[in-house]
């Protein structure tokens, strides 16, 4: 009985260590063992690694980290024995491949062993994140104890392309504010920078042998609100924009590469192209040649029922000066861009203008083109080779699987739940996954009443339930997955970072982490622990995890209900209807409500279980647009 009790109690210690675990790694690592004990920082770091002029920057970066908030002094060394060790296998281990990594942290120190650089890096992001938050600190932070758990982790990778989308057509950002993203993405062990460069609001990279691109095609008149519903600009000033000079772009991809992510440019086309038509309007099947237009400003140029153009944003591929433009194009990218891939665009294009064009019905005939979508796919397919012959493999959107593209051509699948990924896979295409369903970070993830309006809403929580492989899927030929950011109501870095974070968390952790290991409720203390690393860093984040999603339906008699649907546990919601600002005093929410008689406001707040300071931000819901919300 004695034996007996003494393993029950030792099951309960051992069940409380790992239930108060003090790892909070995201993402999160394959095997973690806990041990006994921590390990705290002398004031004089050492950094052992090996001569490897790949790992020069990793010792620099891990140096530089480890000594700015601390104010400890921190050396390099080849000898070993030293703070931290950064070992690459001599026999590489098969479980780690090129980017996983074993990370030991003992009395004796750290250790950090990987079979290549890569994986070197992707641990020392590891080990700083068993540092306490302050670590992300720009300036020193003292009395602060620099510990760490004693810890055994192997962790690896489950997909090849974990990546975001920039779009910096929409909005343009400085070189450092795109340093500053991949500094970002680096921290959570994405790999991949998809730059969404050229779109109908902007061409944002240098073609030194089409400088219109830059001098007209990256200018457009200044405009802020609801992007979207502007008027078409007439002729004010076109002082908003901006591009990247060659020599910025070169910058770029050296500090992507030295933090080992891979940039991959796209040149959206045929459509989304009127940038390029503003600055080269003999590319386009308009006649006569449309001198008139402009860089979109916001203005709406579709009418998205009937995907009629008002205005021509697309190339004509019944013109030979077009490809001879797109092979200049990539020629010069593809000395910019060093990664295997380059992204060809092939979304969205509406066939309004080549349906008026003689030049594209002559075309049909010579080529026995039956519809426009065969049309399309004759131009991706000239384009495919444009794009190999310089030593590159194509991505498409998933539009340009319809159009019969060559099964070299990888594709993006974002429409719907993944099903042209799925298709496309099996087909024996390469796939990147970013369904919009869970990846398309430019959807509102709070209430709109917090945050600027797109027609549809992605929580955290839909996010996290993103699998880069579903069920039907060639798991063979899943490159991996993404999230993407388009930037129509995105005009500044800051709101950049508040969009991708947490949800760019949850992203990670879908492609680096085995599916069969992610945990909700984990997932959300691990990123609670992570806004404090945020706040620190002075990165900008959602708070929307602690507002309730509100769903509204009609009750009859002319009344709505009013229902608040917390998205994490340990919430009380609390409310009023007098236009008084509730707090933790006020009635809490337990069933749906309606509004009393007379009543026009809905005031909302939330509150951890137990504490007396507002966790979510006050939400004020109008009777009139919770009314429109219910129809």
């Amino acid at each position: 009985m004695q034996k007996l009790f003494s393993f029950a109690l030792l099951l309960f210690i051992c069940f409380s260590v790992f239930s108060q675990s003090k790892i909070s790694v995201i993402p999160k690592p394959v095997s973690v063992v806990e041990n006994p004990g921590e390990y705290v920082l002398p004031k004089s770091i050492s950094v052992s690694a090996p001569v490897n002029a790949a790992l020069r920057s990793t010792v620099d970066i891990l140096r530089k980290k480890l000594s700015v908030a601390t104010g400890y002094q921190t050396v390099s060394s080849t000898t070993g024995n030293a703070t931290v060790n950064l070992i690459l296998n001599k026999t590489a281990d098969k479980t780690l491949g090129d980017e996983g990594y074993k990370l030991s942290v003992n009395n004796a120190g750290v250790k950090i062993v990987a079979n290549k650089p890569a994986g070197i890096f992707n641990g020392a992001q590891t080990l700083l994140q068993l540092l306490p938050a302050e670590i992300e600190s720009g300036k020193q932070v003292k009395n602060i104890s620099w510990s760490m758990p004693h810890v055994e982790i192997t962790d690896y990778p489950q997909m090849k392309w974990r990546g975001l989308m920039l779009d910096v057509s929409r909005h343009f950002f400085t070189v450092d504010e795109i340093k500053g993203y991949i500094d970002q993405m680096a921290k959570y062990k994405l790999n991949t920078l998809h730059w969404h460069l050229t779109d109908d609001e902007g061409w944002r990279v240098e073609i030194k042998s089409y400088p219109k691109l830059t001098s007209v095609g990256a200018w457009r008149v200044p405009m802020e609100g609801n992007f979207g519903q502007f008027p078409a600009p007439g002729n004010e000033p076109k002082t908003y924009g901006g591009f990247y000079t060659q020599e910025q772009v070169r910058d770029i991809v050296k500090y992507a590469q030295e933090r080992f992510i891979d940039i991959v440019p796209e040149v959206d086309m045929p459509g989304h192209s009127m940038a390029i038509i503003a600055a080269y309007p003999e590319l386009s099947c308009t006649s006569p040649l449309p001198q008139n237009y402009q860089v979109r400003a916001g203005e709406s140029f579709i009418d998205w029922n009937t995907h009629t153009l008002h205005v021509d944003n697309t190339l004509c591929p019944a013109n030979e000066k077009v490809y001879s433009f797109i092979n200049d194009v990539v020629r010069e990218l593809a000395q910019l861009f060093p990664y295997e891939y380059l992204h060809i665009g092939g979304d969205e294009a509406f066939y309004t203008f080549w349906e008026k064009s003689d030049a594209v019905k002559q075309l049909m005939k010579r080529e026995n083109l039956k519809t426009y979508k065969e049309v399309q796919g004759y131009f991706g397919r000239r384009v495919e080779k444009i794009v190999n012959s310089y030593g590159k493999k194509a991505i498409g959107w998933d539009e340009v699987l319809e159009t019969g593209v060559n099964k070299s051509t990888a594709i993006m699948a974002w429409r719907g739940n993944g099903d042209h990924g799925i298709k496309a896979s099996n087909l024996g295409h390469k796939v990147i996954m970013s369904p919009a369903k869970y990846t398309y970070i430019d959807y509102m993830q709070g209430d709109k009443v917090t945050e600027p309006l797109v027609y549809a809403s992605l929580r955290l929580n839909e996010v996290y339930k993103f699998n880069p492989t579903p069920a039907g899927a060639n798991a063979a030929n899943i490159l991996g997955g993404q999230a993407n950011l388009w930037t129509e109501q995105i005009y500044n870095i800051r709101q950049v970072q508040y969009m991708t974070w947490p949800r760019g968390f949850a992203l990670a952790e879908s492609v680096w982490s085995p599916q069969q290991s992610k945990n909700w409720k984990d997932f959300v203390r691990r990123t609670e622990d992570h806004f404090n690393r945020l706040d620190f860093a002075k990165v900008k984040y959602s708070p929307a995890i602690y507002d309730p999603v509100v769903k509204v339906r009609k009750a009859g008699k002319g009344k709505i209900a009013v229902e608040l649907v917390p998205e994490i546990e340990g919430l009380d919601i609390h409310y009023t209807f007098d236009n008084s600002t509730p707090d933790n005093y006020y009635p809490k929410y337990t069933q749906p409500l309606t509004f009393p008689t007379g009543a026009e406001k809905l005031h909302v707040i939330t509150y951890k279980k137990g504490e007396d300071k507002p966790a979510g931000r006050l939400l004020i819901l109008t009777l009139e647009d919770l009314t429109k919300r219910a129809k």
